[in-house]
């Protein structure tokens, strides 16, 4: 029996994804890479964008057309609001939060699916259990709720816990990239996000069990691992006096790669500017496993606008956090996200958000137009900045952002860098990786076996958001001439 996942949303979903496929493989199932062939298949959603709950729409209605001629038991979970999962239990077999997972397979028995464990050889009916933490199953209700593809189950427990489904160890995309969650929710609500009302209030994940993972990940191998958060500089703040800080976190995984003597790069999206300190920067000033890349949102660069979207904090406070990272930390690459057309956004705080590019002179910024989702606060007001206008906006940022990173990258042509390969380019002939900062490398060769490794490449040209050049020597081998 075969299993498929779709996975919608950002690299938090991605995460959650990993620890879903470890609990569908303990049960018996296989992952096939074709929707077809599977007889078990699950999205995890994202409530955060229209677009992304649009595509599940889209997924659905083709699986429930699909069970005219297979059988096929279909579930969602991830970051779904409330309205969205109302929707879905008319639609899915099964409907679960993230923080339930490891109830998964007794919501499959309950279901009356019997997986591939469950039948075995000699047909007895025995499922191995994912190591987890058990539930207590009688504080466990179960809803039934008339559907059009039969009874799908819903499985409600009070005050759920995301730290059984923290003690599922992942089943790794990537042999040498990582994701590891450091906490879950969020307690910012900016009016137009809706990350609160889908994964809840924040909860940081143990600092014991974070490192652990990290050092396991490093003993393997692993180059290049992101802590994932909503707002992860305030890791540890729900538990004042039991936890440490965001830069304690931070210093204690430098101290762990330090002294394991391997090369990896750690990674961490995103923070939020009300809660960025110089402490975080320092460091990662200190250590050459913490990478030299900041992802920082800003999202307006009008103090009005930050006002409405309840930013807490001004772009006066913003300007000193950058001021500060390129004092720390002079070689780092910023990132940034920025939201046009909010919700009364005029002509002159538009102008304002470019004036802000054009002083910060981000190297990538993920650009998105406005658009509210229900129970998000701005959901409420009107949308009343036209969709040309919006468009409009996003495409002079984007001509600007592409104007500040060729800079960026014409000015590493004639260097050698160290790039972490990633992957074979879709140029035949070519493979294509990142630097420390996340630029996007391109150099001629066919040797596929390097990707996942640490190479040096000499910048010969730039382009909008990507360099090439010529490959001098692989890390792991001689440094001769490869």
């Amino acid at each position: 029996m075969n299993y498929h996942l779709v996975t919608l949303g950002c690299q938090m979903n991605t995460s959650d994804s990993e620890r879903i496929a470890t609990v569908i493989d303990r049960m018996g199932y296989q992952w096939t890479e074709k929707e077809e062939e599977a007889d078990l298949i699950g999205i995890i959603a994202c409530s955060v964008r229209q677009k992304a709950i649009d595509k599940v729409y889209s997924k659905i209605y083709k699986w429930n057309r699909a069970k005219n001629k297979r059988n096929l038991v279909t579930f969602v979970t991830g970051c779904v609001l409330p309205a969205d999962r109302e929707k879905f239990l008319q639609l899915f077999d099964l409907v679960f939060q993230i923080s339930e997972l490891p109830e998964f397979p007794d919501m499959l028995r309950q279901y009356g699916v019997v997986t591939p464990f469950a039948i075995g050889d000699s047909g007895a009916v025995e499922i191995p259990e994912p190591q987890v933490a058990k539930p207590d199953f009688q504080t466990l209700v179960f809803d039934q709720h008339k559907t059009v593809t039969g009874q799908p189950l819903v499985m409600k427990k009070p005050e759920t816990k995301i730290s059984g489904f923290w003690d599922v160890e992942p089943h790794y995309q990537s042999k040498f990239e990582a994701y590891i969650p450091i906490q879950n929710g969020c307690d910012k609500f900016c009016t137009y996000c809706a990350v609160p009302y889908t994964r809840g209030r924040e909860i940081s994940r143990p600092s014991k069990e974070i490192i652990t993972e990290v050092k396991r990940l490093v003993d393997m191998g692993y180059k290049s691992l992101t802590l994932l958060g909503q707002n992860v500089n305030s890791y540890g703040l729900d538990k004042k006096g039991e936890e440490i800080s965001f830069s304690d976190l931070l210093r204690q995984i430098g101290e762990m790669g330090k002294q394991s003597g391997k090369e990896f790069w750690l990674y961490f999206t995103s923070p939020h500017p009300r809660d960025m300190s110089d402490d975080v920067l320092e460091v990662i000033s200190q250590y050459n496993c913490l990478a030299k890349q900041i992802h920082l949102p800003l999202q307006s660069g009008d103090d009005k606008v930050l006002i409405k979207m309840n930013r807490s904090h001004h772009l006066k406070d913003y300007r000193r956090i950058i001021e500060s990272i390129r004092k720390y930390l002079p070689t780092a690459t910023i990132f940034t996200d920025i939201i046009v057309g909010f919700t009364n956004e005029t002509d002159e705080q538009f102008e304002n958000t470019y004036q802000a590019m054009e002083e910060f002179r981000f190297n990538m910024a993920y650009i998105a137009r406005y658009s509210p989702r229900p129970g998000a606060a701005s959901s409420r007001w009107d949308d009343d900045v036209p969709h040309a206008a919006k468009k409009e906006r996003l495409h002079k940022l984007s001509d600007l952002l592409a104007k500040h990173s060729l800079e960026h990258n014409q000015a590493m042509v004639g260097k050698r860098f160290k790039v972490l390969v990633t992957k074979a380019d879709r140029k035949p002939g070519h493979l294509a990786g990142l630097t420390e900062g996340k630029i996007i490398v391109r150099f001629a060769s066919d040797r596929t076996d390097l990707v996942g490794e640490y190479v040096a490449v000499e910048i010969t040209s730039a382009a909008d958001f990507a360099t090439e050049g010529n490959l001098l020597h692989v890390y792991n081998e001689s440094l001769s001439e490869a």
